[in-house]
């Protein structure tokens, strides 16, 4: 399976300099939010790959011009070719706005979930716009990560936990590639691709 992942910047590639074979032989694409609508639109046009999106703090666009034939997974569980993706966007609060929460509403937001998440047998891929706490996040509050998602990450151990936000030009704390334990975790800034066989469900 062959998995897109983009996020915050539109790629110039994916866009103005665009060639379709770009996107052949990709299965998947992940949107961790931050991108404009119509570049996700533009995307959607050449490629039979479902496009899943989550929100970016900035997003608040998206609301009266969602991106044509793209799936938003917020707060649900979706499952293609047998890969379980839990989608949870936004940002911690920092000003006024409808994509951000602080820790307590993202928490509520996962116990909203719980259920499914244990009907489900868990998740395989976690898409977030932020960072998890102390994983790879920014010390200044707009950029922090959240601690639900570290319990997430702690019970469920899925094998990939892909975000954006933290943008990989703002310095090398931020990795394109780390791990958490038993989880590959990916930083989508502008784009990346993830190749993969088989992801093997976690028995619990």
């Amino acid at each position: 399976m062959k998995v897109l992942v983009i996020a915050d910047h539109e790629s110039e590639l994916l866009w103005d300099y665009f060639d379709k074979s770009r996107l052949e032989g990709i299965d998947l694409i992940l949107s961790c939010g931050d991108l404009k609508p119509e570049y996700l639109s533009f995307l959607a046009t050449f490629t039979h790959a479902p496009i899943l999106y989550v929100h970016g703090n900035h997003d608040e666009r998206y609301d009266h011009n969602p991106p044509d034939g793209c799936i938003c997974i917020e707060d649900k569980i979706y499952v293609h070719n047998g890969v379980r993706i839990l989608g949870l966007g936004g940002s911690m609060r920092y000003k006024p706005g409808k994509y951000q929460y602080n820790q307590i509403q993202m928490n509520i937001r996962i116990i909203r979930l719980w259920w499914k998440l244990l009907f489900r047998r868990g998740f395989d891929i976690l898409l977030t716009h932020s960072p998890a706490y102390g994983i790879n996040d920014g010390d200044d509050l707009p950029h922090r990560g959240f601690k639900g998602f570290v319990r997430l990450l702690d019970y469920f151990k899925p094998a990939y936990f892909v975000h954006g936000h933290v943008h990989l030009n703002y310095g090398l704390k931020y990795p394109r590639l780390s791990t958490y334990k038993e989880t590959q975790i990916i930083n989508a800034h502008e784009k990346f691709v993830i190749e993969f066989d088989v992801i093997e469900k976690k028995k619990k």
